[in-house]
């Protein structure tokens, strides 16, 4: 229970501040109302979704002939995609006008590696009824057509393998003359010689020579496809130029037989006229049929404001770094108030597809699913799926996807307004809650300064009332009136106090007289009582009382009496030296022994009042030596005052005794001295402080009994001091000449 007494609470300011902490709930329950807001945002916008691509599957649903309108088995064939192209191309041989989307699309021929000569990649793409190719051709040797031979085939050429719309076998070659404008032709049944004699100018073309290659990039009609689509695409490569023969052939066409081909997947264009005017801003709409191809697409999920115009302004470049900072701590806010892990975006964007494609093979299987999913580092979309079913079987899917940047900016707009307001809140109540702690604090620590001030360390008062807060009218101020009436009343006890000794003394010695006299009177009328122990029992006891009154009297007059004192130098060890041999005189029962400095030693004091001080050491000690012990009174000397010791062979001093040893009305003697009033210590400390030294009381070092040390300042002799200051005057004189 000690160990619990001795802990201190916090400080008030310490408090205030702790209490306004709790306004960081206000904070706590906006952040947890947001999220919550957000979740059932999302979960409406995904409803919505999920219900619109029911809707627009409901409208496909039974009509397979929307998604068969290829009339051939299409599981016997290998699909190349023709991506619909969102720009005009240019036959240059560069990639860079098809988009950056189609990078990844590219497929590669030949070997695995892609990198071996006559290995090529392919691009297709699909704009105003024109099959857009780019090939990408590797070949160190480059061997160009020779218009001296009429044979087509002895030189680099691409050969174009197709079904027209009459059902016959299409050829065409594409010849490379020189690197420029690629020439084509209608080959015969062995690709030698031209079908015609001239050039079919509807296939458009252009090749780019590269040290490891062509970069070639032509169009042909979709009309020449047919209904079938069936498509073959091959490259030949001649390497010597002199014998011309043909090295190798790379090309796309399956391994199921010569008579196959690839098949070009288009965009179903009945598809996207249905589902064109169902698409709305910031959604994209696909219908995906079962062999997971994009028959249609409208819409994109990416607005325009999401381009970035320009560089920032002064404040846009502040508002980012606000909301870099926000998004920096947003985690920890999350996980400090919900308890949950922080997750931005709920799939990283290299995992985008992969959950996409998780989530449309779904939807295939017949299941619908919405989803959240990031499609870049900063963007995330719902994406919903319906199946598309007919007769029981699930012909395709519709995926609604939109984005949710709305939300998002909603939800970050708000945060950042709720903790701008709650820090700019919490700073002006924490700045006001200081102010005010402070302010409370000095006005307690004003009167507590004060309060302490009014009694000194011996507990004498030295003001009767309080100025600070005297006229506050809060609790404060009631406490500095209550401890101002206080100390008004104290100071007038105290002051009956101090007044009653000369009181006392005046009023008991006039009875004292008349008892003393009469005793004496007594004595003189009756000569035979004069040895009576009767008799000199109550003179020693008028004596006695006349020596308390005396002492009393004298404790109280003290300070007023130390006033009119005269100091002058003296030699504090011929006065000691002088003491101790009356001491040996009065009390010869006791043994008294001095050592000094063997050398003057001056002090500016009153030798009367110094005298008396000694009285007071010496009878303490007296009282409390064991016999047979000396009284040791010894001088020292430091460098700037002296001290003088009296030590004594007795009991040590009491614990924490010594800070209360030399206070008014203090004694450690014991019940069976209750007459002594502890009056004797407190003048030595009196006349030692009136000196300008002080008095302390110290166990010896072996616990033997106590010594009492005064200290006082030391002082030059006057003959002394006038020969410095001659000595000094005539240095002066020698260095100013």
């Amino acid at each position: 229970m000690r160990i619990f007494r001795r802990i201190t609470g916090p400080r008030l300011g310490t408090k205030l501040m702790l209490l306004g902490l709790t306004l960081l709930i206000i904070p706590w329950f906006s952040y947890r109302q947001l999220v919550e807001m957000e979740r059932l945002l999302i979960r409406g916008q995904s409803n919505a979704q999920l219900l619109t691509a029911q809707g627009i599957s409901t409208l496909f649903n039974g009509r397979e002939d929307l998604f068969n309108d290829l009339p051939i088995t299409i599981e016997d064939y290998e699909s190349l995609y023709a991506h619909p192209l969102q720009g005009n191309i240019r036959l240059d041989g560069k990639v860079e006008d098809w988009g950056e989307e189609l990078s990844d699309k590219v497929l590669t021929f030949g070997s695995e590696s892609g990198t071996l000569d006559a290995d090529f990649s392919l691009l297709l793409g699909e704009r105003g009824g024109q099959l857009y190719v780019y090939m990408n051709i590797n070949d160190a040797d480059h061997v160009y057509r020779d218009p001296e031979y009429l044979r087509l085939d002895n030189a680099d050429h691409v050969r174009l393998s197709f079904i027209r719309a009459d059902g016959e076998d299409g050829r065409i070659n594409l010849t490379l003359p020189e690197p420029g404008v690629v020439t084509a032709y209608q080959m015969d049944a062995d690709w030698r010689f031209a079908a015609t004699g001239t050039p079919d100018n509807a296939i458009q073309g252009f090749v780019e020579e590269t040290d490891e290659g062509y970069l070639l990039e032509f169009r042909m009609p979709l009309d020449y496809l047919g209904s079938s689509r069936g498509f073959g695409l091959s490259f030949v490569d001649v390497d010597d130029a002199d014998n011309r023969e043909i090295r190798t052939t790379t090309q796309t066409l399956p391994t199921a037989g010569k008579e196959s081909f690839n098949l070009v997947v288009l965009r179903s264009p009945e598809l996207l006229n249905i589902i064109q005017g169902l698409g709305y801003s910031g959604a994209r709409i696909l219908v995906i049929d079962a062999q997971n191809r994009v028959r249609a697409e409208t819409g994109t999920v990416l607005d325009s404001d999401t381009v970035t115009r320009g560089e920032p302004t002064a404040s846009e470049a502040g508002i980012n770094l606000l909301r870099s900072w926000f998004e920096a701590v947003r985690p920890f806010i999350h996980e400090l108030t919900t308890g949950e892990e922080w997750q931005p975006v709920r799939s990283q964007p290299e995992d985008a597809e992969a959950t996409a494609d998780a989530a449309i093979a779904s939807s295939l299987s017949g299941d619908p699913i919405v989803l959240r999913r990031s499609i870049s580092e900063t963007n995330e979309v719902i994406m919903a799926a319906h199946p598309i079913v007919s007769k029981g079987a699930v012909i395709g899917t519709v995926v609604v996807e939109q984005n949710i940047d709305e939300i998002l900016a909603f939800q970050r707009s708000a945060l950042e307004q709720m903790m701008l307001l709650s820090i700019a809140s919490l700073m002006a109540v924490f700045i006001a809650l200081l102010a005010f702690a402070g302010r409370l604090a000095w006005r307690i620590r004003n009167l507590r300064r004060e309060t302490s001030a009014a009694i000194d360390e011996y507990g004498r008062l030295q003001t009767s009332e309080l100025r600070n807060e005297m006229n506050a009218g809060d609790e404060i101020g009631d406490l500095a009136r209550t401890v101002s009436n206080m100390l008004s009343k104290l100071h007038q006890h105290n002051n009956f106090l101090e007044n009653m000794p000369r009181t006392l003394r005046h009023e008991i010695n006039n009875p004292l007289n008349t008892l003393s006299t009469s005793l004496q009177n007594l004595a003189e009328e009756n000569p035979d009582i004069q040895g009576s122990k009767y008799l000199e029992s109550a003179q020693r006891g008028v004596t006695r009382i006349g020596s308390i009154v005396q002492n009393l009297a004298d404790a109280a007059n003290l300070e007023e009496s130390l006033e009119a004192e005269e100091l002058e130098v003296i030699d504090i060890g011929q006065l000691l030296q002088s003491y101790v041999t009356n001491c040996k005189i009065t009390h010869t029962q006791c043994e008294f022994a001095f050592r000094g400095p063997g050398r003057p030693v001056y002090a500016r004091v009153s030798d009367f009042r110094i005298e008396q001080m000694l009285d007071k050491i010496i009878d303490n000690a007296i009282d409390f030596h064991r016999a047979n012990s000396p009284i040791k009174v010894q001088l020292d000397t430091h460098r700037e005052f002296l001290q003088i010791t009296v030590a004594n062979r007795g009991p040590v001093l009491p614990v924490k005794a010594e800070k209360s040893l030399f206070d008014s009305m203090v004694t450690h003697r014991g019940p069976q001295n209750r007459l002594h009033f502890g009056l004797g210590l407190y003048v030595v400390r009196i006349i030692a402080e009136y000196h300008g030294g002080f008095v302390r009381a110290i166990n010896l070092t072996d616990g033997s009994g106590v010594a009492i040390m005064v200290q006082l300042p030391m002082e030059e002799p006057q003959e002394a001091t006038q020969e410095g200051r001659q000595d000094r005057d005539n240095g002066e004189i020698i260095a100013n000449r």
